[in-house]
């Protein structure tokens, strides 16, 4: 997977896309068919899920000639004049990210059904009236939590009874607690005696809350903190560096920001949105139906492994994660509780 590139450079392109946009309610003017991505309130610097999807229409606009626009949403109440304004200029695709536009989604497919939309994290059947005009692109986070989790148990049976770890999630949505299952299951598998700590900051910008959360969890023992936060989750990263533990990143490959990066959770948005681009322009749009990205199909994968983990660990980590691909380990949990 291509390297995000970084949060300044990545806001700045963003807004010369959305400077050269036509205005509201005007049809778009290229030849090219225009794909427009409309963010959550995480923003294109989150060094993550925003960036991830902007990363795959960068490709889609390099390699497969379309026209491409970004709209950021500073509040929610931004996604429904984003997607309708999208819409209204003969946009090829609406490509939404985050599960807090699910509703949005659902009310602007209705009133243009003959655009086609599509839905990051969330499943179409899910949505309000289930639309046929909107697909959904799904992951299977639990799988890739688990490797994370068999990861940290093994790091962590050692210790005995002080075998602890943690995870910091944004808000309690089906894509995070799948994320966080996994997580635990996979670290429980591998250390059954290990302790498992678990909380929510309801934010996915404000570093502060994700890194006061990491802090009390390191504070009662937690030697690993994974974060399922987007942006806000940048401060559980944070506090592992501040406090010498592990953080496990989310989304991309988070190796980057320091060495206290055990490894990442990655799910591939950028290919994802890559992908429904394509599928678009030769005709093959699936409304209705959900994508799912999975290991199988490469969708979801650890990012790069710290070398001061263990050989064996790292070979133990890939021999689970081929018993998952294969389904020789499935029923992997999606809720936590």
């Amino acid at each position: 997977m291509r390297r995000v590139i970084g949060g300044i450079a990545v806001v700045a392109a963003a807004a010369a896309l959305v400077a050269g946009a036509s205005s509201a309610g005007t049809a778009s003017r290229s030849a090219k068919p225009l794909v427009v991505l409309s963010t959550d309130i995480g923003q294109l610097n989150d060094h993550g899920f925003n960036q991830l999807a902007y990363a795959g229409l960068e490709r889609a606009i390099a390699s497969l000639g379309i026209e491409g626009r970004v709209y950021q949403a500073n509040s929610s109440q931004d996604y429904i004049p984003n997607m309708a304004r999208a819409a209204q200029q003969g946009a090829a695709l609406v490509i939404a990210v985050g599960f807090d536009q699910a509703d949005a989604i659902a009310t602007v497919a209705k009133k243009y059904p003959k655009t086609h939309f599509a839905i990051v994290d969330v499943d179409q059947t899910s949505l309000a009236g289930k639309p046929k005009n909107v697909e959904g692109i799904v992951f299977t986070e639990q799988q890739v939590g688990y490797l994370a989790g068999y990861l940290s148990g093994l790091l962590e049976k050692q210790r005995g009874a002080h075998a602890v770890i943690g995870s910091v999630g944004g808000e309690k949505q089906p894509p995070v607690d799948r994320y966080i299952a996994g997580y635990q299951a996979g670290a429980k598998a591998a250390d059954p005696k290990v302790k498992l700590l678990n909380a929510y900051s309801q934010d996915w910008v404000a570093q502060d809350k994700c890194k006061n959360l990491a802090l009390q969890q390191i504070a009662s023992g937690a030697n690993i903190v994974f974060q399922v936060a987007g942006g806000c989750g940048l401060g559980v990263l944070d506090a592992a560096k501040q406090k010498g533990v592990w953080g496990i990143g989310v989304d991309a490959d988070q190796s980057y920001l320091g060495s206290q990066v055990l490894t990442s959770a990655m799910k591939r948005v950028d290919n994802s949105v890559f992908d429904t681009v394509k599928q678009v322009l030769a005709g093959k749009f699936t409304g209705g139906t959900n994508e799912v990205f999975s290991l199988k199909n490469d969708g979801v994968g650890l990012g790069k492994i710290s070398t001061k983990v263990p050989a064996a660990d790292v070979k133990a980590v890939d021999a689970v994660r081929r018993k998952i691909a294969s389904g020789a380990i499935a029923g992997i949990p999606t809720r936590v509780p």
